[in-house]
């Protein structure tokens, strides 16, 4: 079973280009799943064993992990897994699983992301630079957020950035989740924050160092930024979802309202699914309603 299973996990990380997080969330599925079986059975799940599995093992796997309190969001993905694995097994192995796999997912409403307004992430931006004593801390703070608000980054990739990177060129080429590149143009302002944090940073510039130093001269971690951004939502009074990630929301957002197409949005954020990307025009959308209801007469 166990050499089953990293044939598969091999297999998806080779011909899918799944990321190490991916490829490490799968085998958490499945080990949750192969655990499950064996109990359920009374005995340790092999291949061959598999080959009986009907819709009611699945739906008693389901059930078992809703009374531990997975959500259905998360159950959804741990099913798609174990029904991919499944797939490929019965081919391995000549098994009919069709009666297993016609087991349905639960459905879930999908939450919408909460980006800033740009008022409020100009605010955000103004309080950090001005959150730290140390000048140079404050001025990394500011790059690496306006890297998120003005490229759409996440922030592994902008503190995945190394030396090498810099001068930025009028687009960066990012690679993101399973090794995908793709070309983000650089607004002035981000590369003047870039430039402003470096002409200050102690750390001298290196090809293979990173752009974005620790107050130690390492690779800068995502929990600084992150306290940087709880301390300025503190003083300004902005939510709890006014994260890193949400500036990379906001860049989503700001661009479909000033008119920008989800194809073009979907390539600067590298999503791989444009039904990834249509999400953002729920947030439009719930916008426009709340404009109107405020604005109508008979609102």
């Amino acid at each position: 079973m166990a050499d089953a299973l990293a044939r598969w996990l091999d297999l998806e990380q080779a011909t899918r280009d799944r990321s190490p997080h991916t490829i490490n969330a799968y085998r958490a599925d499945l080990l949750a799943f192969l655990s499950f079986i064996g109990g359920y059975h009374g005995a340790a799940a092999t291949p061959k064993s598999l080959g009986g599995l009907r819709q009611g093992d699945m739906r008693a796997f389901a059930a078992s992990e809703r009374a531990r309190g997975l959500g259905a969001r998360s159950l959804a993905r741990r099913q798609s897994a174990v029904r991919s694995f499944l797939r490929w097994l019965s081919d391995r192995e000549g098994h009919d699983l069709s009666a297993a796999l016609s087991a349905r997912s639960p459905k879930y409403a999908r939450t919408l992301p909460r980006p800033l307004s740009p008022e409020q992430a100009q605010e955000a931006l103004e309080t950090v630079a001005t959150g730290h004593q140390t000048p140079w801390v404050a001025a990394r703070d500011v790059a690496v957020m306006t890297l998120l608000w003005g490229c759409g980054l996440r922030i592994s990739e902008a503190l995945g950035l190394d030396g090498r990177d810099w001068p930025f060129r009028d687009s960066l080429t990012i690679t993101g989740k399973g090794g995908k590149e793709r070309h983000v143009p650089v607004l002035p302002v981000a590369r003047d924050a870039v430039a402003g944090y470096l002409r200050q940073c102690p750390w001298r510039l290196a090809p293979d160092a990173p752009l974005f130093r620790g107050v130690r001269g390492g690779r800068l971690n995502t929990d600084q930024i992150s306290g940087a951004l709880r301390r300025a939502r503190a003083a300004l009074g902005l939510p709890p979802t006014a994260t890193p990630h949400a500036l990379r929301h906001s860049f989503a957002t700001h661009l479909l309202s000033a008119g920008g197409d989800l194809r073009t949005i979907q390539e600067l954020l590298g999503h791989a699914s444009l039904s990834t990307t249509q999400v953002y025009t729920g947030i439009d959308d719930t916008h426009l309603m709340a404009v109107y209801r405020a604005a109508h007469p008979r609102g």
